[in-house]
């Protein structure tokens, strides 16, 4: 299956993690490329000035520039962090794109391991994965 055929078939509903969240719509096979972060294209001193005057944020950083996805009508920017994700992301070039780690199931949630992000260690965990390393 191709991924824009999976992104397609993917929803967004309300999360047991937190908020709302982003399912897939169909089974994902392991390494599946899913999709691609969209958002606007800003520099990292304004991505990081706009992070912190919000509570939520859908930013994802590159090498010399940052997607911003919070006015983004697409779905990743509801991908909610967890400590044993189900998915990746793989940063190529000025792309930020989402692989399945491993064969994801029609109706679970997406997630990712946020690593390295503006909270700075400063926000509960919710993920409720077995190890969960309680801040993000």
């Amino acid at each position: 299956m191709d991924w824009k055929k999976i992104y397609d078939a993917m929803y967004v509903a309300k999360s047991r993690i937190v908020g709302r969240g982003l399912f897939a719509g169909s089974p994902i096979r392991a390494r599946a490329k899913i999709g691609e972060f969209e958002g606007e294209r800003v520099s990292l001193r304004e991505a990081r000035r706009r992070a912190r005057d919000r509570d939520i944020i859908a930013i994802v950083e590159l090498d010399d520039f940052a997607l911003d996805a919070t006015d983004s009508p697409r779905g990743f920017r509801f991908i909610n962090h967890s400590c044993q994700p189900n998915t990746f992301t793989r940063m190529i070039g000025e792309h930020a794109e989402f692989y399945a780690l491993r064969d994801i199931r029609k109706g679970e949630e997406l997630t990712v391991d946020y690593e390295d992000s503006h909270h700075n260690g400063k926000l509960p965990c919710r993920c409720g994965a077995p190890g969960c390393r309680g801040r993000i």
